[in-house]
């Protein structure tokens, strides 16, 4: 029998495969923000895509911190929060030297009982947001409401902060 040479390849060991098109796609948008995010000496996006806690404890289902829209006009500043799920006596506002925090914790039970089963469900959650107010807020008028799930404070300006608004004429021609 003749002595053939065999060409012998080797191959490369194989990829594992990503667990579907999705998680392929996040994993590539999170380098993409982490990239743009470095150019500009910021923390990286991973938070935004679920890969960090948002918050110091994490719970046992999704209850990240609220979004809040901060809107000011004349005669105050006025701070909405939607918290969907709560009630007024889940919610805590506390007012410390110029912060001002939001808090609350989200809990559910759930049980359902049948001849053949018994489901038991507990999830907590919990958030904390501040803000340091700016110097011209009447802290001691600060007033907090809260109606179908959506906190709003009212956090009216002073006095003294009202009368210092002054309006600037621009003249044209420099």
């Amino acid at each position: 029998m003749p002595n053939t040479p065999v060409e012998v390849k080797k191959s490369q060991p194989m990829q594992k495969a990503p667990a579907d098109a999705w998680t392929t796609l996040r994993q590539e948008m999170d380098k993409v923000f982490d990239r743009f995010g470095a150019g500009f000496s910021m923390a990286p996006f991973d938070r935004l895509f679920g890969n960090m806690p948002v918050l110091k404890h994490e719970s046992s289902f999704a209850f990240a911190a609220p979004a809040v829209d901060v809107k000011e006009n004349g005669t105050a500043f006025t701070v909405t929060a939607e918290l969907p799920g709560l009630t007024e006596t889940d919610i805590e506002v506390k007012l410390t030297d110029d912060m001002l925090t939001l808090k609350g914790e989200k809990r559910q039970e759930r049980e359902d009982k049948d001849e053949n089963y018994h489901l038991m469900e507990r999830s907590y959650g919990s958030f904390e947001r501040s803000f340091r107010l700016p110097p011209t807020v009447a802290r001691d008028q600060i007033a907090a409401s809260f109606d179908k799930g959506v906190l709003t404070l009212v956090l009216p300006k002073s006095a003294e902060a009202k009368q210092q608004e002054k309006t600037i004429e621009i003249k044209s021609g420099g």
